[in-house]
Protein backbone atom coordinates (compact mmCIF):
# COMPACT_ATOMS: atom_id res chain seq x y z
CA UNK A 1 0.00 0.00 0.00
CA UNK A 2 2.74 2.43 1.00
CA UNK A 3 4.68 1.64 -2.17
CA UNK A 4 1.58 2.32 -4.28
CA UNK A 5 1.14 5.72 -2.64
CA UNK A 6 4.84 6.48 -3.13
CA UNK A 7 4.63 5.57 -6.83
CA UNK A 8 1.54 7.74 -7.29
CA UNK A 9 3.18 10.72 -5.57
CA UNK A 10 6.31 10.33 -7.70
CA UNK A 11 4.20 10.14 -10.88
CA UNK A 12 2.43 13.39 -9.98
CA UNK A 13 5.77 14.97 -9.14
CA UNK A 14 7.17 13.95 -12.54
CA UNK A 15 4.13 15.42 -14.29
CA UNK A 16 4.13 18.71 -12.34
CA UNK A 17 7.82 19.27 -13.04
CA UNK A 18 7.75 18.47 -16.74
CA UNK A 19 8.44 20.93 -19.54
CA UNK A 20 5.31 22.94 -18.72
CA UNK A 21 6.57 24.06 -15.30
CA UNK A 22 10.10 24.61 -16.55
CA UNK A 23 8.86 26.86 -19.37
CA UNK A 24 6.36 28.67 -17.12
CA UNK A 25 8.91 29.34 -14.40
CA UNK A 26 11.95 30.28 -16.47
CA UNK A 27 9.70 32.05 -18.98
CA UNK A 28 8.28 34.27 -16.24
CA UNK A 29 11.75 34.98 -14.88
CA UNK A 30 12.99 36.06 -18.32
CA UNK A 31 9.77 37.96 -19.11
CA UNK A 32 9.97 39.99 -15.89
CA UNK A 33 13.70 40.56 -16.38
CA UNK A 34 12.91 42.22 -19.70
CA UNK A 35 9.86 44.13 -18.43
CA UNK A 36 11.76 45.55 -15.43
CA UNK A 37 14.70 46.54 -17.65
CA UNK A 38 16.98 43.97 -16.01
CA UNK A 39 16.26 44.83 -12.38
CA UNK A 40 19.18 42.56 -11.43
CA UNK A 41 21.57 45.43 -12.17
CA UNK A 42 20.11 47.26 -9.15
CA UNK A 43 21.01 44.42 -6.76
CA UNK A 44 23.82 46.22 -4.94
CA UNK A 45 21.64 49.30 -4.50
CA UNK A 46 18.98 46.99 -3.07
CA UNK A 47 21.52 45.49 -0.66
CA UNK A 48 22.29 48.98 0.65
CA UNK A 49 18.57 49.62 1.14
CA UNK A 50 18.19 46.35 3.05
CA UNK A 51 20.35 47.64 5.91
CA UNK A 52 18.75 51.09 5.92
CA UNK A 53 16.15 51.56 8.66
CA UNK A 54 12.86 53.20 7.78
CA UNK A 55 11.00 53.46 11.12
CA UNK A 56 8.63 56.23 10.01
CA UNK A 57 7.01 53.99 7.40
CA UNK A 58 3.94 51.84 7.90
CA UNK A 59 4.46 48.17 8.73
CA UNK A 60 4.91 45.61 11.49
CA UNK A 61 8.63 44.81 11.23
CA UNK A 62 11.76 46.47 9.82
CA UNK A 63 12.81 45.88 6.19
CA UNK A 64 15.84 43.89 7.38
CA UNK A 65 13.71 41.76 9.70
CA UNK A 66 11.41 41.05 6.77
CA UNK A 67 14.38 40.06 4.58
CA UNK A 68 15.90 37.97 7.39
CA UNK A 69 12.61 36.11 7.90
CA UNK A 70 12.31 35.49 4.15
CA UNK A 71 15.94 34.35 4.00
CA UNK A 72 15.32 32.13 7.02
CA UNK A 73 12.70 30.27 5.02
CA UNK A 74 14.84 30.08 1.87
CA UNK A 75 18.46 29.66 3.00
CA UNK A 76 18.10 26.16 4.34
CA UNK A 77 18.15 22.55 3.30
CA UNK A 78 17.59 23.61 -0.31
CA UNK A 79 21.08 25.09 -0.28
CA UNK A 80 22.68 22.07 1.37
CA UNK A 81 20.72 18.87 0.85
CA UNK A 82 18.63 20.22 -2.06
CA UNK A 83 21.68 20.98 -4.19
CA UNK A 84 23.14 17.59 -3.30
CA UNK A 85 19.89 15.88 -4.32
CA UNK A 86 19.82 17.78 -7.63
CA UNK A 87 23.40 16.71 -8.42
CA UNK A 88 22.82 13.11 -7.35
CA UNK A 89 19.79 12.74 -9.64
CA UNK A 90 20.33 15.36 -12.34
CA UNK A 91 24.13 15.28 -12.53
CA UNK A 92 26.56 18.22 -12.20
CA UNK A 93 24.68 20.18 -14.90
CA UNK A 94 21.81 20.68 -12.44
CA UNK A 95 24.00 23.23 -10.63
CA UNK A 96 24.00 25.59 -13.61
CA UNK A 97 20.23 25.31 -14.07
CA UNK A 98 19.77 25.97 -10.37
CA UNK A 99 22.04 29.05 -10.60
CA UNK A 100 20.32 30.41 -13.73
CA UNK A 101 16.98 30.03 -11.98
CA UNK A 102 18.37 32.26 -9.25
CA UNK A 103 19.85 34.91 -11.57
CA UNK A 104 16.66 35.37 -13.57
CA UNK A 105 14.50 34.67 -10.53
CA UNK A 106 15.60 37.94 -8.94
CA UNK A 107 13.20 39.76 -11.26
CA UNK A 108 10.26 37.54 -10.34
CA UNK A 109 10.98 37.87 -6.62
CA UNK A 110 11.03 41.64 -7.16
CA UNK A 111 7.73 41.61 -9.04
CA UNK A 112 5.81 39.37 -6.65
CA UNK A 113 7.07 41.32 -3.63
CA UNK A 114 6.07 44.62 -5.23
CA UNK A 115 2.56 43.30 -5.81
CA UNK A 116 2.35 41.96 -2.25
CA UNK A 117 3.08 45.40 -0.81
CA UNK A 118 1.00 47.21 -3.42
CA UNK A 119 -2.14 45.23 -2.60
CA UNK A 120 -1.61 44.67 1.12
CA UNK A 121 -4.35 45.47 3.60
CA UNK A 122 -4.51 46.54 7.24
CA UNK A 123 -6.48 44.66 9.88
CA UNK A 124 -8.63 46.45 12.43
CA UNK A 125 -5.88 45.91 15.03
CA UNK A 126 -3.28 47.55 12.75
CA UNK A 127 -1.43 44.50 11.36
CA UNK A 128 -0.38 44.34 7.70
CA UNK A 129 -1.51 41.40 5.54
CA UNK A 130 -0.41 40.74 1.98
CA UNK A 131 0.78 38.20 -0.54
CA UNK A 132 -0.32 36.62 -3.78
CA UNK A 133 -3.81 35.94 -2.45
CA UNK A 134 -4.43 39.66 -1.95
CA UNK A 135 -2.89 40.56 -5.31
CA UNK A 136 -5.14 37.99 -7.01
CA UNK A 137 -8.24 39.18 -5.15
CA UNK A 138 -7.71 42.95 -5.20
CA UNK A 139 -5.64 43.33 -8.37
CA UNK A 140 -7.30 40.79 -10.65
CA UNK A 141 -10.64 40.19 -8.86
CA UNK A 142 -9.95 36.44 -8.95
CA UNK A 143 -11.08 35.44 -5.48
CA UNK A 144 -11.29 31.73 -6.36
CA UNK A 145 -7.68 31.68 -7.55
CA UNK A 146 -6.63 33.57 -4.42
CA UNK A 147 -8.26 30.87 -2.30
CA UNK A 148 -6.46 28.14 -4.26
CA UNK A 149 -3.11 29.84 -3.73
CA UNK A 150 -3.73 30.15 0.00
CA UNK A 151 -4.73 26.47 0.20
CA UNK A 152 -1.67 25.29 -1.73
CA UNK A 153 0.63 27.49 0.35
CA UNK A 154 -0.99 26.18 3.52
CA UNK A 155 -0.27 22.58 2.51
CA UNK A 156 3.23 23.59 1.36
CA UNK A 157 3.96 24.88 4.86
CA UNK A 158 3.64 21.31 6.08
CA UNK A 159 6.05 20.08 3.39
CA UNK A 160 8.76 22.54 2.42
CA UNK A 161 8.13 24.50 5.61
CA UNK A 162 8.29 21.79 8.22
CA UNK A 163 8.43 18.16 7.01
CA UNK A 164 11.49 18.54 4.78
CA UNK A 165 13.34 20.66 7.29
CA UNK A 166 12.96 18.45 10.36
CA UNK A 167 13.56 15.37 8.19
CA UNK A 168 16.85 16.94 7.09
CA UNK A 169 17.84 17.58 10.69
CA UNK A 170 16.96 13.98 11.54
CA UNK A 171 19.01 12.66 8.63
CA UNK A 172 22.16 14.58 9.48
CA UNK A 173 21.86 13.80 13.20
CA UNK A 174 21.48 10.08 12.46
CA UNK A 175 24.48 10.18 10.12
CA UNK A 176 26.49 11.78 12.93
CA UNK A 177 25.31 9.98 16.05
CA UNK A 178 23.54 6.84 14.85
CA UNK A 179 25.24 5.86 11.58
CA UNK A 180 25.19 2.18 12.51
CA UNK A 181 21.45 2.29 13.24
CA UNK A 182 21.76 0.75 16.69
CA UNK A 183 19.71 3.34 18.59
CA UNK A 184 16.13 2.32 17.77
CA UNK A 185 12.67 2.18 19.31
CA UNK A 186 9.77 -0.12 18.51
CA UNK A 187 6.66 1.96 17.88
CA UNK A 188 3.49 0.07 16.90
CA UNK A 189 5.59 -2.74 15.48
CA UNK A 190 7.92 -0.48 13.49
CA UNK A 191 11.59 0.13 14.26
CA UNK A 192 12.34 3.88 14.30
CA UNK A 193 15.52 5.73 15.17
CA UNK A 194 15.71 7.03 18.72
CA UNK A 195 17.67 10.00 17.40
CA UNK A 196 14.83 10.85 14.98
CA UNK A 197 12.29 10.72 17.80
CA UNK A 198 14.42 13.03 19.96
CA UNK A 199 14.86 15.46 17.04
CA UNK A 200 11.11 15.60 16.48
CA UNK A 201 10.32 16.25 20.14
CA UNK A 202 12.99 18.92 20.64
CA UNK A 203 12.30 20.84 17.40
CA UNK A 204 8.54 20.72 17.97
CA UNK A 205 8.88 22.03 21.52
CA UNK A 206 11.30 24.86 20.67
CA UNK A 207 9.28 25.88 17.61
CA UNK A 208 6.05 26.01 19.58
CA UNK A 209 7.58 28.48 22.03
CA UNK A 210 8.57 30.87 19.22
CA UNK A 211 5.62 30.69 16.81
CA UNK A 212 3.06 31.29 19.53
CA UNK A 213 4.80 34.66 20.02
CA UNK A 214 3.78 35.93 16.55
CA UNK A 215 5.67 37.63 13.71
CA UNK A 216 7.71 39.93 15.97
CA UNK A 217 9.01 36.96 17.93
CA UNK A 218 9.75 35.04 14.73
CA UNK A 219 11.48 37.98 13.03
CA UNK A 220 13.68 38.72 16.05
CA UNK A 221 14.95 35.15 16.17
CA UNK A 222 15.55 35.13 12.42
CA UNK A 223 17.31 38.51 12.52
CA UNK A 224 19.89 37.07 14.91
CA UNK A 225 20.11 33.55 13.50
CA UNK A 226 20.30 34.11 9.72
CA UNK A 227 23.51 36.21 9.46
CA UNK A 228 25.38 33.97 11.90
CA UNK A 229 24.38 30.66 10.30
CA UNK A 230 25.00 31.92 6.75
CA UNK A 231 28.47 33.23 7.66
CA UNK A 232 29.45 29.95 9.30
CA UNK A 233 28.32 27.85 6.35
CA UNK A 234 29.98 30.13 3.78
CA UNK A 235 33.27 29.95 5.73
CA UNK A 236 33.04 26.14 5.56
CA UNK A 237 32.48 26.30 1.78
CA UNK A 238 35.42 28.67 1.34
CA UNK A 239 37.69 26.30 3.27
CA UNK A 240 36.63 23.41 1.01
CA UNK A 241 37.15 25.48 -2.15
CA UNK A 242 40.69 26.29 -0.98
CA UNK A 243 41.31 22.60 -0.29
CA UNK A 244 39.91 21.65 -3.73
CA UNK A 245 41.46 24.56 -5.66
CA UNK A 246 43.09 22.26 -8.23
CA UNK A 247 39.69 20.88 -9.21
CA UNK A 248 37.63 24.08 -9.26
CA UNK A 249 38.26 24.80 -12.95
CA UNK A 250 37.41 21.22 -13.92
CA UNK A 251 34.30 21.32 -11.74
CA UNK A 252 32.98 24.50 -13.39
CA UNK A 253 33.70 23.09 -16.86
CA UNK A 254 31.87 19.85 -15.98
CA UNK A 255 28.88 21.78 -14.60
CA UNK A 256 28.53 23.87 -17.78
CA UNK A 257 29.09 20.94 -20.15
CA UNK A 258 26.70 18.65 -18.28
CA UNK A 259 23.92 21.25 -18.35
CA UNK A 260 23.65 21.07 -22.14
CA UNK A 261 24.78 17.54 -23.01
CA UNK A 262 23.90 13.98 -22.08
CA UNK A 263 26.68 13.00 -19.73
CA UNK A 264 28.11 9.73 -18.50
CA UNK A 265 29.11 9.18 -14.91
CA UNK A 266 32.07 11.33 -13.87
CA UNK A 267 33.76 11.94 -10.54
CA UNK A 268 31.43 9.59 -8.70
CA UNK A 269 28.25 11.23 -10.03
CA UNK A 270 25.59 9.46 -12.09
CA UNK A 271 25.00 10.31 -15.72
CA UNK A 272 22.12 12.55 -16.74
CA UNK A 273 20.08 13.81 -19.67
CA UNK A 274 19.56 17.52 -20.36
CA UNK A 275 15.90 17.28 -19.34
CA UNK A 276 16.68 15.60 -16.00
CA UNK A 277 19.47 18.08 -15.24
CA UNK A 278 17.20 21.03 -16.07
CA UNK A 279 14.23 19.62 -14.20
CA UNK A 280 16.04 18.90 -10.95
CA UNK A 281 18.19 22.01 -11.15
CA UNK A 282 15.20 24.30 -11.66
CA UNK A 283 13.07 22.46 -9.09
CA UNK A 284 15.79 22.70 -6.46
CA UNK A 285 16.45 26.30 -7.48
CA UNK A 286 12.81 27.14 -6.84
CA UNK A 287 12.89 25.17 -3.58
CA UNK A 288 16.01 27.08 -2.58
CA UNK A 289 15.05 30.67 -3.41
CA UNK A 290 11.25 30.36 -3.78
CA UNK A 291 11.19 32.94 -6.59
CA UNK A 292 7.85 32.53 -8.29
CA UNK A 293 6.24 30.61 -5.44
CA UNK A 294 4.75 33.66 -3.76
CA UNK A 295 5.87 32.69 -0.27
CA UNK A 296 8.46 35.35 0.63
CA UNK A 297 6.20 38.26 -0.47
CA UNK A 298 3.84 37.31 2.38
CA UNK A 299 6.37 38.55 4.92
CA UNK A 300 7.53 41.39 2.63
CA UNK A 301 4.04 42.86 2.96
CA UNK A 302 4.55 43.17 6.73
CA UNK A 303 7.67 45.35 6.36
CA UNK A 304 7.93 49.03 7.22
CA UNK A 305 8.42 50.58 3.79
CA UNK A 306 7.76 53.88 2.09
CA UNK A 307 6.57 52.38 -1.17
CA UNK A 308 6.20 48.99 -2.90
CA UNK A 309 9.33 49.33 -5.05
CA UNK A 310 11.63 49.99 -2.12
CA UNK A 311 10.65 46.78 -0.30
CA UNK A 312 10.50 44.79 -3.55
CA UNK A 313 14.14 45.65 -4.22
CA UNK A 314 15.10 44.57 -0.70
CA UNK A 315 13.18 41.31 -1.03
CA UNK A 316 14.82 40.51 -4.37
CA UNK A 317 18.24 40.40 -2.68
CA UNK A 318 17.08 37.24 -0.92
CA UNK A 319 17.32 35.32 -4.20
CA UNK A 320 20.75 36.79 -4.88
CA UNK A 321 22.18 35.66 -1.54
CA UNK A 322 20.37 32.37 -1.49
CA UNK A 323 20.95 30.95 -4.97
CA UNK A 324 23.35 33.15 -6.88
CA UNK A 325 25.87 33.00 -4.02
CA UNK A 326 25.22 30.18 -1.53
CA UNK A 327 23.78 27.51 -3.88
CA UNK A 328 26.52 28.14 -6.44
CA UNK A 329 29.20 27.78 -3.76
CA UNK A 330 27.59 24.54 -2.56
CA UNK A 331 27.41 23.16 -6.11
CA UNK A 332 31.05 23.90 -6.89
CA UNK A 333 32.11 22.45 -3.52
CA UNK A 334 30.23 19.20 -4.16
CA UNK A 335 31.35 18.73 -7.77
CA UNK A 336 35.00 19.60 -7.05
CA UNK A 337 34.97 17.29 -4.01
CA UNK A 338 33.53 14.51 -6.16
CA UNK A 339 36.26 14.97 -8.73
CA UNK A 340 38.89 14.95 -6.00
CA UNK A 341 37.51 11.88 -4.19
CA UNK A 342 35.39 9.92 -6.70
CA UNK A 343 35.36 6.72 -4.62
CA UNK A 344 33.86 8.47 -1.59
CA UNK A 345 31.08 10.07 -3.66
CA UNK A 346 30.21 7.13 -5.90
CA UNK A 347 26.58 6.10 -5.44
CA UNK A 348 26.02 8.50 -2.51
CA UNK A 349 22.47 9.78 -1.96
CA UNK A 350 21.79 13.48 -2.23
CA UNK A 351 21.74 14.06 1.52
CA UNK A 352 25.08 12.26 1.85
CA UNK A 353 27.01 14.25 -0.78
CA UNK A 354 27.38 17.37 1.36
CA UNK A 355 28.20 15.23 4.39
CA UNK A 356 31.01 13.55 2.43
CA UNK A 357 32.32 16.91 1.25
CA UNK A 358 32.48 18.52 4.70
CA UNK A 359 34.18 15.47 6.17
CA UNK A 360 37.24 16.59 4.21
CA UNK A 361 37.73 19.43 6.73
CA UNK A 362 39.59 17.91 9.70
CA UNK A 363 37.88 18.14 13.11
CA UNK A 364 35.52 21.06 12.39
CA UNK A 365 33.96 19.98 9.06
CA UNK A 366 31.22 17.76 10.42
CA UNK A 367 30.30 20.13 13.29
CA UNK A 368 30.00 23.06 10.84
CA UNK A 369 27.65 21.06 8.64
CA UNK A 370 25.59 19.65 11.48
CA UNK A 371 25.16 23.02 13.19
CA UNK A 372 24.55 24.68 9.82
CA UNK A 373 21.79 22.28 8.77
CA UNK A 374 20.10 22.42 12.16
CA UNK A 375 20.17 26.25 12.17
CA UNK A 376 19.14 26.55 8.50
CA UNK A 377 16.31 24.07 8.83
CA UNK A 378 15.02 25.46 12.11
CA UNK A 379 14.94 29.03 10.79
CA UNK A 380 13.08 27.79 7.69
CA UNK A 381 10.49 26.20 9.95
CA UNK A 382 9.98 29.54 11.69
CA UNK A 383 9.64 31.50 8.45
CA UNK A 384 7.18 29.06 6.91
CA UNK A 385 5.08 28.91 10.06
CA UNK A 386 4.38 32.60 9.48
CA UNK A 387 3.46 32.01 5.83
CA UNK A 388 1.07 29.26 6.85
CA UNK A 389 -0.50 31.46 9.52
CA UNK A 390 -1.23 34.23 7.05
CA UNK A 391 -2.83 31.76 4.63
CA UNK A 392 -4.98 30.34 7.43
CA UNK A 393 -6.02 33.86 8.44
CA UNK A 394 -6.97 34.63 4.83
CA UNK A 395 -9.03 31.44 4.51
CA UNK A 396 -10.55 31.02 7.97
CA UNK A 397 -9.82 34.15 9.98
CA UNK A 398 -8.13 34.27 13.36
CA UNK A 399 -10.18 31.35 14.65
CA UNK A 400 -8.07 28.99 12.54
CA UNK A 401 -4.76 30.14 14.01
CA UNK A 402 -4.48 27.93 17.09
CA UNK A 403 -5.55 24.72 15.28
CA UNK A 404 -3.01 25.46 12.53
CA UNK A 405 -0.17 25.96 14.99
CA UNK A 406 -1.03 22.72 16.78
CA UNK A 407 -1.07 20.75 13.50
CA UNK A 408 2.19 22.43 12.42
CA UNK A 409 3.90 21.32 15.62
CA UNK A 410 2.50 17.77 15.24
CA UNK A 411 3.99 17.56 11.73
CA UNK A 412 7.36 18.42 13.23
CA UNK A 413 6.94 15.50 15.61
CA UNK A 414 6.24 12.83 12.97
CA UNK A 415 8.26 14.07 9.97
CA UNK A 416 11.65 12.75 11.19
CA UNK A 417 10.52 9.14 10.73
CA UNK A 418 8.96 9.58 7.25
CA UNK A 419 10.77 8.59 4.03
CA UNK A 420 12.87 11.52 2.76
CA UNK A 421 12.02 10.76 -0.89
CA UNK A 422 8.30 10.98 -0.16
CA UNK A 423 8.71 14.28 1.70
CA UNK A 424 10.75 15.82 -1.14
CA UNK A 425 8.24 14.67 -3.78
CA UNK A 426 5.25 16.09 -1.90
CA UNK A 427 7.12 19.36 -1.37
CA UNK A 428 7.87 19.64 -5.09
CA UNK A 429 4.19 19.09 -5.91
CA UNK A 430 2.90 21.78 -3.55
CA UNK A 431 5.67 24.15 -4.64
CA UNK A 432 4.44 23.82 -8.22
CA UNK A 433 0.77 24.10 -7.29
CA UNK A 434 1.22 27.36 -5.37
CA UNK A 435 3.60 28.75 -8.01
CA UNK A 436 1.00 28.53 -10.80
CA UNK A 437 -1.59 31.02 -9.40
CA UNK A 438 1.22 33.26 -8.15
CA UNK A 439 2.82 33.39 -11.60
CA UNK A 440 -0.60 34.17 -13.09
CA UNK A 441 -0.73 37.23 -10.83
CA UNK A 442 2.83 38.27 -11.72
CA UNK A 443 2.26 37.97 -15.47
CA UNK A 444 -1.20 39.56 -15.62
CA UNK A 445 -0.22 42.37 -13.25
CA UNK A 446 3.18 42.94 -14.87
CA UNK A 447 1.87 46.28 -16.16
CA UNK A 448 1.40 47.41 -12.56
CA UNK A 449 4.95 46.31 -11.76
CA UNK A 450 6.32 48.28 -14.71
CA UNK A 451 4.30 51.38 -13.83
CA UNK A 452 5.39 51.39 -10.18
CA UNK A 453 9.02 50.69 -11.13
CA UNK A 454 9.11 53.56 -13.63
CA UNK A 455 7.60 55.97 -11.13
CA UNK A 456 9.62 55.16 -8.00
CA UNK A 457 12.87 53.62 -9.24
CA UNK A 458 13.57 55.12 -12.63
CA UNK A 459 11.80 58.35 -11.63
CA UNK A 460 14.21 58.70 -8.67
CA UNK A 461 11.37 58.72 -6.12
CA UNK A 462 12.46 55.82 -3.88
CA UNK A 463 12.28 58.06 -0.80
CA UNK A 464 8.72 59.12 -1.62
CA UNK A 465 5.87 57.65 0.42
CA UNK A 466 3.23 55.40 -1.14
CA UNK A 467 0.60 57.28 -3.11
CA UNK A 468 -2.22 54.83 -2.39
CA UNK A 469 -4.07 54.36 0.87
CA UNK A 470 -3.87 50.92 2.50
CA UNK A 471 -7.45 49.64 2.95
CA UNK A 472 -8.68 48.20 6.23
CA UNK A 473 -10.32 44.79 6.44
CA UNK A 474 -12.31 43.04 9.16
CA UNK A 475 -10.09 40.20 10.35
Amino acid sequence: MLQTITNAVNAVDEFMWGWFMIILLLGTHIFMTIRTRFIQRKTFKAIRLSVTKDPESEGDISPFQSLATALASTIGTGNIIGVGTAIAVGGPGAVLWCWLTGVFGISTKYAESLLAVKYRVRTKDGRMLGGAMYALERGLKLKWLAVLFALFALFASFGIGSGVQVNAISSIMNSTFNHEGLLTLNITGHEVSLVSVIVGVVIAAVTAVVIFGGIKSISKVCELLVPAMAAMYVIGCVILLVMNYEYIGSAIALIVKSAFTTTAAAGGFIGSSIMIAARYGIARGLFSNESGMGSAPIVASAAQTRNPVRQAMISSTGTFWDTVVVCLMTGIVLVSSGLKNPAAFSGADGDKLTFCAFQQIPYIGTPILVIGIVAFAYSTVLGWSYYGERCVEYLFGLKGMIPYKIIFVLVLLIAPVISLDMVWALSDIFNALMAIPNLVAVILLSGVVVKETKYYLYGNRLDEYDRTEIPRVEK
